[in-house]
C-alpha cells in the first residue's frame, strides 16, 4: 500500500482478514461476516501487533504467526490448540493514530 501506515501499540487499525491453522483450517474471517472490523494494536495478539506495522493503508500481507506471539500454550477455544502457528491474510483498509495524552 502507499497510504498511513501504524507506528505505534495505541494506532486502531481498520481491516479484512482471515485466519488459519496450519493445516488449513479457517478459525475466523471478516470476508466471511461480510464486515471489516477496526482494533487497536494493542488489543490483540503479539504477532499483529508487530505484523501490522508493517504494511501500509491499501496493502496487504500475510502474517506466519509463531505459537509464542499468538496464543501460546494456552491456545484459544476449540478452533486453535496449544502452541499453534497462525496464518493470517491481512487486508489494511485504514489507520487511526492514537491521540496524544
Amino acid at each position: 500500500g502507499d497510504g498511513k501506515q501504524a507506528t505505534n501499540d495505541e494506532d486502531v487499525v481498520k481491516v479484512n482478514y482471515e485466519g488459519k491453522t496450519r493445516n488449513g483450517n479457517i478459525f475466523d474471517s471478516s470476508y466471511e461476516r461480510g464486515e471489516a472490523i477496526e482494533f487497536p494494536l494493542n488489543r490483540v495478539i503479539k504477532g499483529w501487533t508487530e505484523g501490522m506495522k508493517l504494511v501500509k493503508v491499501g496493502g496487504q500481507i500475510t502474517l506466519w504467526i509463531p505459537a509464542e506471539l499468538a496464543y501460546g500454550e494456552r491456545g484459544a477455544g476449540a478452533d486453535i490448540g496449544p502452541n499453534e502457528a497462525l496464518e493470517f491474510k491481512v487486508e489494511l483498509l485504514d489507520v487511526t493514530e492514537a491521540q496524544a495524552e
